[in-house]
């Protein structure tokens, strides 16, 4: 069994817990190198409003300029993972695992399919049912569908088989940040959440729970 750890940072600005990633994931893939003892995480964590722009990802996804960003109270960071635009903000569950993929004999793709399951397994114990949709990461509700909608948006990267970066869980996140993108460069479907699918605010702390015990289960049948 190949032990991976959880670290909650609470609540932390996204530039501090992207210094922090880097860090852990640098000293892994470093570690790998070397043959030297490294630690698997997963970290939880929520962060103030703020998109994120995948290396991958189309500028005029953002909707709006600077200016109405700073009104809005909201930062836009061009990162480093793949996918194109989300948002993180209060009562979203953010979660980074920064694992070597090679000790749990997992690729890039079965990975993420990895952490789609897991959300899958946690949305079903919540009688929310979730599923893949063709053609996209993440998890979805009602895919194929004209009322599809995602409740979970993905984007990793990796090296060395190293990842970091990861998930993010809407669980009670106020959804009206989404007017202002084009989520993960779709025009053409909703998001939702814990809160709104269930008509009342949910346990985030639970969520969180659930969702590392679910990752580290799928983990550990590898």
């Amino acid at each position: 069994m190949n032990l991976v750890i959880e670290e909650n940072w609470g609540i932390i600005s996204y530039d501090a817990a992207w210094d922090k990633q880097k860090k852990y994931f640098d000293e892994v893939i470093d570690a790998k190198l070397n043959n030297s003892s490294y630690t698997n995480r997963i970290i939880i964590c929520e962060h103030p409003s703020v998109y994120t722009l995948g290396k991958s990802g189309v500028k005029e996804n953002m909707l709006l300029s600077e200016l109405q960003l700073k009104q809005l109270g909201a930062e836009l960071y061009h990162i480093d993972r793949g996918g194109d635009i989300t948002y993180h903000g209060p009562g979203q569950i953010v979660c980074y695992p920064i694992i070597d993929l090679d000790a749990f004999n997992l690729g890039l793709k079965a990975y993420i399919h990895l952490l789609e399951e897991a959300v899958i397994k946690v949305c079903a114990h919540y009688k929310i049912e979730a599923e893949r949709l063709e053609g996209a990461t993440g998890v979805w509700l009602d895919s194929g569908t004209s009322k599809e909608r995602k409740i979970c948006a993905m984007g990793v990267r990796s090296s060395h088989f190293v990842t970091m970066h990861g998930l993010a869980l809407n669980v009670n996140t106020d959804l009206n940040y989404f007017n202002y993108i084009n989520p993960c460069g779709f025009c053409d479907k909703g998001v939702t959440s814990f809160q709104k699918e269930l008509g009342q605010e949910v346990s985030e702390t639970l969520v969180a729970d659930l969702l590392v015990q679910k990752i580290n289960e799928l983990l550990q049948e590898r």
